[in-house]
């Protein structure tokens, strides 16, 4: 196949499970750079968190589809795109999933990360700096890129009640719950950046891990599941290679562009 794009997520994927990137996984992909093919990071995480993991040599060459796709930076291009879910909207879900007081809440705005109350050490490491703290009311008139909740142990009422208004992905085996607005995913994002490349998505390889990585599973042109990917993304993908700990991206890379 002709690869003239590679859309790779973090977490999982090219991220070990000691949120590092390879030197061999760096090399694939400056290689890949080296012979014109566009470098795309697709993943969950805010722009803030991809600078403190992702190298030097990587971030430079990448373009990015940050919050599933509520936000984009090419800076090939200076394709910038942004979608919040609606302040109303956000407040009257925040209401909802706060009936259950055991459920960790927080707020991404462009970049910057909100809560009602402090988070423990954990969380702060996984997402990036410390969260602002501030009053529920106050937090129900901002327009969130993303809301995440975890330990929410009924998120079927969520779907339920709220489903066919925002978009809401469960990932990491079901311990978080990620919503944003109903016209949001990695896929949508991925069809800006190749309009913006003269691509077709029948030109891209994607590897992913987790259910937020579907969409794009389902639109492009080849597709690699991680051998510890989920095994729904499994069954779609046209390829499974090794786990993130064993080089999995690498792997495929070399091979592919050997030939």
């Amino acid at each position: 196949m002709a690869i003239k794009a590679i859309v790779v997520d973090l977490d999982g994927t090219l991220l070990s499970s000691k949120k590092e990137v390879s030197e061999r996984s760096i090399q694939a992909l400056l290689a890949a750079h080296g012979k014109g093919i566009r470098i795309i990071v697709a993943t969950a995480r805010p722009p803030r968190s991809v600078k403190l993991l992702l190298p030097e040599e990587i971030r430079s060459i990448s373009s990015y589809i940050y919050y599933n796709g509520a936000m984009i930076a090419c800076p090939y291009t200076n394709l910038t795109y942004h979608q919040s879910l609606d302040q109303e909207l956000s407040a009257l879900l925040l209401d909802y999933i706060l009936q259950d007081d055991k459920v960790d809440v927080s707020i991404e705005v462009a970049d910057q990360w909100y809560a009602p109350r402090e988070f423990d050490i954990d969380v702060i490491h996984a997402v990036g700096g410390m969260p602002i703290v501030l009053p529920l009311e106050q937090l129900k008139l901002l327009q969130p890129t993303k809301i995440i909740a975890a330990k929410m142990a009924n998120y079927e009422s969520l779907m339920n009640r709220f489903g066919e208004k925002v978009r809401i992905l469960v990932t990491d085996r079901g311990e978080l719950i990620q919503i944003s607005h109903l016209q949001v995913g990695k896929e949508l994002a991925l069809q800006r950046l190749c309009n913006e490349f003269k691509l077709s998505l029948s030109d891209v390889i994607v590897f992913g891990d987790d259910t937020n990585d579907i969409g794009l599973f389902q639109t492009r042109g080849y597709s690699v599941a991680m051998g510890n990917a989920v095994e729904e993304l499994k069954q779609l993908a046209d390829e499974v290679t090794s786990t993130n700990d064993e080089d999995g991206v690498a792997l495929v890379l070399e091979r592919l562009l050997a030939n």
